[in-house]
């Protein structure tokens, strides 16, 4: 029996497979409200047969966006947007979910097809992005950002559980925070991007703390029933970022807090990623040592193509969920051709009727 294919429960959740839809910025959002791109997007991946449908990141707060185009929960108007593409998602067999985040230092930029980069500050859709220390991340984004107040660092953790109540009130089954890929989490944590001699910096304590807070604030309202889980970059692959061991040590401190799961990424806090290992499902070994380590169930994605290569990874037990992005770009059914390839009685069961019934036995 396929592995890929077997059931996944966690905390009132049941996953009909392992395959998720990991979140991905469409940049296509007006004042941060989701629209017919962002049903259709998401709404054609749950009918193409995965488990679980995570939304993009989606900003706590203007400042919180990467782009003006970026979708967000930061008002009541977005969250009734968000609730037909949440019931849509149910409706058609997956679970609804939503990555909420801030994306720090890296706000106040272009979309990626028009640059890619920071908006000059003269732009009128420009903003003033926020982070740990006043340190510019380099390269397409120059724009040294504001070093956040306390009073700051405290308003933005109310912003993530506010949004975390729309999620829910919205219809989301599942909440995943975005702690990974230098935004405003992960700068915290970097040793590269975060230089404050407060509470806040320098020891591993300390650079855990607003990752800590964050987190604890959005359990304390988030139900026991839904589960909670951190995208969180587990290195930069750079002699300059945390060491891996700093990273496995913070998602026991996660798992201490009571979260529920960790989806393994990159941090991206320098755009120096030369030393970053590229190839097939490269973090699947660090998921199964963060997996065995912290003794928690983890996620994870990056150059995962080939049903062959996502069923040895939940075979071997490296991870217990497969996040796809550009595989699930590509093809927005690949659940359906994975179970075909993997042998999977009935594969076109994967699918709504309205497409099994003309694909049975093809």
């Amino acid at each position: 029996m396929s592995q890929l294919f077997s059931e996944f429960h966690i905390k009132g959740v049941a996953l009909r497979n392992r395959i998720v839809v990991s979140p991905m910025c469409q940049y296509s959002a007006v004042d941060g409200v989701p629209n017919e791109w962002h049903m259709v997007h998401l709404g054609a991946r749950a009918i193409g047969g995965a488990a679980l449908v995570i939304a993009e990141a989606t900003a706590v707060s203007p400042e919180g966006r990467i782009t003006p185009g970026c979708t967000g929960l930061w008002n009541d108007k977005q969250a009734e947007a968000w609730a037909p593409i949440m019931h849509f998602i149910k409706k058609h067999g997956a679970v609804p979910g939503i990555q909420i985040a801030h994306a720090g230092r890296k706000a106040s930029a272009n979309r990626p097809w028009e640059g890619d980069d920071h908006m000059n500050p003269d732009d009128p859709r420009s903003w003033d992005p926020l982070g740990p220390s006043p340190i510019a991340f380099g390269a397409n984004l120059p724009r040294a950002p504001k070093e956040m107040t306390k009073d700051e660092i405290l308003r933005v953790q109310s912003d993530f559980v506010a949004a975390a109540k729309r999620a829910l009130a919205m219809g989301a089954e599942w909440l995943e925070l975005h702690f990974a890929h230098g935004y405003l989490a992960q700068s915290f944590f970097s040793p590269i991007a975060n230089k404050r001699t407060d509470e806040y910096g320098g020891s591993f304590e300390n650079r855990a703390r607003f990752l800590i807070g964050t987190m604890k604030a959005v359990r304390a309202i988030w139900p026991e029933k839904y589960p909670l889980t951190v995208r969180f970059g587990v290195s930069d692959f750079h002699a300059d970022g945390q060491p891996l061991e700093e990273s496995i040590a913070m998602v026991k401190m996660f798992k201490n807090h009571h979260l529920d799961l960790i989806d393994v990424s990159l941090g991206f806090n320098t755009p120096d990623i030369s030393g970053v290992p590229w190839g097939p499902g490269f973090l699947a070994p660090i998921a199964e040592r963060i997996k065995k380590e912290a003794g928690i169930l983890t996620a994870v994605g990056w150059l995962i193509n080939d049903p062959q290569q996502a069923e040895e990874i939940i075979a071997k037990g490296q991870a217990n969920l497969i996040m796809l992005a550009h595989k699930e770009l590509d093809d927005p059914h690949f659940p359906y051709h994975a179970a075909k390839a993997l042998g999977v009685e009935n594969p076109q069961n994967v699918l709504p009727p309205q497409y099994a019934f003309w694909l049975k036995g093809r």
